[in-house]
């Protein structure tokens, strides 16, 4: 299983702020990014298959620009509603 969460670092422990499902003593792999970068690093943004299927993606610059002049008022809220679909 893999899954990202947020967790916060008090007193030498890092506390998960949500739920984890695991088993007492369970040994598992963390990778830890600062969130402060996070609106400078779009890569936390996307799972590793999502950013290897969009590198195999021909996209054009003015298909880009086609596909963005739709996007009904803020294309930040667009993301985020299908952000929250997923």
């Amino acid at each position: 299983m893999e899954k990202t969460v947020q967790a916060v670092y008090r007193n030498g422990v890092l506390e998960p702020l949500e739920e984890l499902q695991l088993e007492e003593s369970q040994q598992v792999t963390i990778t830890v990014a600062d969130s402060a970068l996070g609106a400078e690093d779009p890569s936390g943004f996307f799972t590793q298959e999502e950013w290897a299927k969009a590198g195999a993606d021909n996209i054009t610059w003015a298909e880009t620009q086609r596909v963005l002049s739709n996007v009904p008022g803020s294309l930040a809220e667009t993301v985020i509603e299908q952000r929250e679909e997923r």
